[in-house]
């Protein structure tokens, strides 16, 4: 995922590679000559302009998007040892025609959520894209799962995301999973891009808060929790041509993680 590696120095791609590979500050200040403050310091200025709260889970993060780009041969910066990023808002995932979808994205640079229920009417799709400014936002518009490598039997018939940037620099939200037997969640959500958890509202239970940063322009880094408690990280980034959208999902099971990546279309 270019959008958050592009955004720190070979220095720092040094000291996170290393961070992952078992070293602890010490060691790495030894190995590199340099004072522990200035690595330190270097781990700081990563995790401040990656939105990472961790250094320890952003090294890992890299690390596991790095493996994933080279499976799905997504372009990527050649990190010494890692690129990806941990957050929350959306996840799809079938099993045994079983489908669960976890969602909450931003609303004016890459946003938070929080918005009161909707219609019947209201739910049945996405709101579209109404601000101005968000057609300069790559991430700005409605965007719809492509679900051509799932399992037929386990295929929902429509996962959307529609995300809309707002004048005061918040951005709402609104995902919307109808399952191959019909039934419908949806979760919607206003928030900033600092990371500070907001809740959602909406019907999806497996979730109640998200947060957000954006690293760049066409990449938002999505925390989703539940009780206090992190369900998983999302890394979203645009294509170049602004007409697909890469999710890239780590799983929180237990003391593990999980990565698995999912492909949305723009829809407008």
């Amino acid at each position: 995922m270019t959008g958050l590696s592009a955004s720190l120095t070979d220095r720092e791609m040094e000291v996170l590679r290393l961070l992952v590979a078992g070293h602890t500050v010490k060691t790495i200040a030894a190995r590199l000559g340099r004072s522990e403050t200035s690595i330190n310091e270097r781990l700081r200025t990563a995790r401040r302009k990656t939105g990472v709260g961790s250094s320890r889970e952003l090294a890992r993060l890299l690390d596991l998007q790095k493996n994933c780009d080279k499976k799905i041969d997504l372009p990527g910066r050649d990190f010494a040892g890692t690129d990806l990023s941990h957050t929350a808002a959306m996840g799809v995932r079938g099993s045994k025609g079983m489908i669960v979808m976890l969602i909450a994205i931003p609303l004016a640079a890459a946003g938070l959520m929080l918005a009161a229920a909707p219609s019947a009417d209201q739910a049945a799709a996405p709101n579209a894209v109404s601000s101005p400014a968000s057609a300069e936002l790559p991430l700005a518009g409605s965007w719809s799962l492509d679900t051509s490598e799932m399992p037929v039997s386990e295929r929902p018939q429509r996962v959307t995301i529609a995300f809309d940037a707002a004048p005061d620099g918040k951005w709402k939200t609104r995902v919307e999973i109808v399952a191959p037997d019909g039934s419908s969640r949806y979760s919607e959500s206003t928030a900033a891009l600092d990371g500070v958890p907001v809740p959602i509202t909406g019907n999806m239970d497996f979730i109640d808060s998200v947060a957000l940063r954006q690293p760049a322009p066409d990449t938002l880094v999505m925390t989703l929790g539940k009780a206090g408690a992190r369900v998983s990280t999302r890394v979203y980034t645009v294509a170049k041509d602004r007409e697909s959208m890469t999710e890239t999902i780590v799983w929180s099971v237990g003391s593990r993680e999980k990565l698995e990546t999912t492909r949305f279309n723009r829809l407008d």
